[in-house]
C-alpha cells in the first residue's frame, strides 16, 4: 500500500508563493506519474499540473506560467512551486500517483489546505 502525504499549505498574501510537497511510501514512486489536483469550496476537484516518471510535465491554463511541478525520485517526493497566488487559488490541494494507466489514480493523499487572501 503507498501513502502520500502532503505538506507545505497555509495562509498567505495575494502575490505570494508556496511551495507544497507530496511524500511518497514505497519504492514505485519512481515509476508513476505524478499530479497535483485542487478542489476549491463547491466546486470540482480538478487537475492543476501532472508530471510523468520520465519528467515531462502537463499544466491547466490556470496554473500555466505562475506554477511548477517537479519531482525528486531519490526522496519519494513530488513539489508543487506556486508563485503570484491569487485568491482564487483557494483551495485544498491532493496529491495523486498513476502508477498503471493515466486514465486512473492508484493513490492520492488527504490534501493540504491552501488559502490566499490579505
Amino acid at each position: 500500500q503507498v501513502q502520500l502525504v502532503e505538506s507545505g499549505g497555509g495562509l498567505v498574501q495575494p502575490g505570494g508563493s508556496l511551495r507544497l510537497s507530496c511524500a511518497a511510501s514505497g519504492s514505485i514512486f519512481s515509476r508513476s506519474a505524478m499530479g497535483w489536483y485542487r478542489q476549491a469550496p463547491g466546486k470540482e476537484r480538478e487537475l492543476v499540473a501532472l508530471i510523468t516518471s520520465s519528467g515531462s510535465t502537463n499544466y491547466a491554463d490556470s496554473a500555466k506560467g505562475r506554477f511548477t511541478i517537479s519531482r525528486d525520485n531519490a526522496k519519494y517526493t513530488v513539489y508543487l512551486q506556486m508563485n503570484s497566488l491569487k485568491p482564487e487559488d483557494t483551495a485544498v490541494y491532493y496529491c495523486y500517483a498513476y502508477v498503471s494507466t493515466l486514465a486512473r489514480p492508484d493513490y492520492w493523499g488527504r490534501g493540504t489546505q491552501v488559502t490566499v487572501s490579505s
